[in-house]
């Protein structure tokens, strides 16, 4: 008869030579037939499957077709613009609050951000006045050589080229103060309209 301690010792043995719970993986083939095995086949592996161990579902790795993924980035896409413009506008609407006290302060800021522009408008459009003034002497002094079937001097041809870009760029300003104006006065209007809808006064 063993002795105890020795038929203890080879319960243990016993038990510590027993494999473990291997992991499992249960799929579905084309054909829609279940499957289960320790190992998915290379063609499934983008396939929908589950993990089980010890016979409980451990986890589930569910594979979205190309159309899915891509719908489902659109979606997400929609809804972080959605969300961003949703942010931006709490955040627009609680510095309208927080910058002026009544709707007559928004046309004093206004008033104020206009008058900078105006400033660079007077600006551009006197430049711009003596650049063409300028560009027009220039342009005469060419026309009268060539009536008088004299030669454009290099110079002269070189003037009437730096001239007329810069007649051009300065024109390119001025417009860009215009519209940087129209924007100044679209921004307020909104602001004053908004603040009146928040405040009621």
């Amino acid at each position: 008869m063993l002795k105890p301690s020795l038929l203890i010792a080879l319960v243990i043995g016993a038990t510590l030579s027993l494999p473990a719970a291997a992991k499992m993986y249960k799929w579905v083939d084309d054909k829609g037939v279940t499957h289960y095995g320790e190992t998915i086949p290379p063609e499934y592996a983008n396939k929908d499957r589950v993990e089980m161990e010890k016979g409980r579902v451990t986890k589930k790795v569910e594979i979205m077709s190309r159309e899915d993924y891509q719908a489902k980035k659109e979606a997400d896409e929609k809804k972080r613009e959605v969300d961003k413009v949703t942010r931006d506008k709490k955040l627009r609407d609680t510095t309208l609050i927080n910058t002026y006290s009544n709707s007559g302060e928004v046309d004093l800021a206004r008033k104020r951000s206009l008058q900078q522009v105006e400033a660079r408008i007077t600006s551009n459009q006197s430049q711009l006045k003596m650049a063409t003034t300028s560009l027009v002497g220039l342009q005469q002094e060419a026309e009268k050589r060539a009536q008088a079937k004299q030669p454009v001097s290099e110079s002269l041809q070189e003037e009437l080229s730096q001239s007329q870009s810069h007649v051009a760029r300065l024109q390119k300003n001025l417009d860009a103060s215009l519209a940087e104006k129209a924007t100044v006065e679209a921004k307020f209007d909104a602001d004053k309209a908004r603040y009146i809808e928040l405040t009621g006064k």
